[in-house]
């Protein structure tokens, strides 16, 4: 007859438990941009301007990555403590509960800023058709936007595709915007005389 291993199943519950508060403790600080993602591509513009103002703090998401990071600690700290493990040897005991702890919240951090924010600035694309110059005189123009990570791209994706006569705009990490406009409804000075290039300066590649 084969004996459950009691411990075994303690520990598993343990490393379950620091994976998912890793993913928790990623996602949290971002969840200003991800609320401004996700309204401005359902078009609740009006509530989106609320979460816009976050954005326009230009070290916003290195206090955010950093805050991650700290909820991630004190959520260690208070571990150890119960298990009465908070020393040296302790951290070396439980090396794999703090390993999965943290090493899941660089993944997501690395997952939102290479992968999801990237996607989501690019969504809501302007596609197709539109794309066409009624008067044939459509151009493309590349800014390199002094941006602090992919995070703010959405905010300028969204900037750019609100000035009339922008065609279509593509982001690329780290901070580079293909913008289609049509040469008869707007110009390069409009284009780079937007607000958001006062904080966030953009030069023509």
């Amino acid at each position: 007859m084969e004996i459950k291993d009691c411990c075994r199943s303690n520990q598993t519950g343990r490393k379950d438990k620091s994976f998912f508060q890793g993913v928790l403790y990623g996602i949290l600080p971002h969840s200003f941009c991800i609320a401004f993602v996700i309204l401005s591509i359902i078009g609740a513009t009006a509530v989106a301007t609320i979460f816009r103002k976050f954005l326009l703090l230009p070290y916003f998401f290195e206090m955010l990555i950093g805050l991650s990071f700290v909820f991630a600690t004190i959520s260690a700290a208070i571990y150890l403590k119960k298990l009465e493990a908070l020393s040296i040897e302790g951290i070396k005991r439980k090396v794999g509960y703090l390993g999965i702890l943290y090493g899941t919240t660089v993944v997501v951090n690395l997952l939102l800023f290479f992968v999801i924010f990237p996607a989501a600035a690019n969504t809501g694309r302007i596609r197709g058709t539109n794309q066409i110059s009624l008067s044939g005189e459509l151009k493309t123009v590349t800014l390199e936007v002094k941006i602090p990570c992919s995070g703010h791209a959405s905010l300028i994706t969204g900037e750019l595709k609100g000035l009339n006569g922008v065609k279509d705009v593509r982001y690329q990490i780290p901070n580079i915007f293909s913008v289609s406009y049509d040469a008869k409804e707007t110009d390069l000075v409009k284009i780079v005389a937007l607000e958001i290039f006062k904080t966030y300066p953009a030069v023509i590649k």
